[in-house]
């Protein structure tokens, strides 16, 4: 899908342009504030790719730009989990990345459309993602493509993510 000269796929992991591209946005994110502001291991830039390749429920999409098309510009990592309540899958959006220089150009609206598509044809009934709090641009971005606060029942109030490390 090309879309305002950004070019939108959906990454083969076995393609070593999408491999490097993949794991060079990664670091690039999280050694931004927002991904935890430290690079990748050394273990995971060297195994990142095939450890998702052997995951069937694991798809990347990533984005490229610049002036020929063929800068990776944006990632996007999802994991398939299982709603038990509809009986579906959903797709986690787990990491949404975008080079500073593209962002506010929609480049990660344009990503989601293509996971959407994606999550779409393997039967899922919804979408999840975190998001930190003071991730503003972040935020908005969400909310503008229809993501909003999980809740059953608004007196219970919002689902919180916690995490516990082992």
């Amino acid at each position: 899908m090309s879309a305002s000269g950004l070019n939108i796929c959906r990454a083969e992991y076995a393609n070593p342009l999408h491999a490097m591209a993949l794991v060079s946005l990664l670091d690039a994110y999280a050694q931004d504030p927002m991904g935890g502001g430290a690079p990748l291991s050394e273990f995971a830039k060297v195994h990142l790719v095939a450890e998702l390749a052997k995951r069937p429920q694991a798809f990347s999409v990533l984005a490229f730009g610049g002036p020929e098309g063929h800068l990776p510009v944006g990632l996007v990592n999802c994991i398939e989990g299982f709603s038990t309540f509809a009986c579906k899958p959903l797709i986690n959006v787990h990491d949404v990345a975008v080079l500073p220089a593209y962002r506010g150009q929609r480049v990660a609206e344009k990503m989601l459309k293509l996971v959407e598509q994606i999550a779409r044809e393997r039967g899922a009934c919804k979408l999840t993602l975190e998001v930190l709090q003071g991730n503003v641009g972040a935020l908005k971005l969400y909310q503008r493509v229809g993501f909003s606060n999980y809740q059953l029942d608004p007196a219970a109030g919002h689902a919180q993510f916690l995490q516990k490390l082992i």
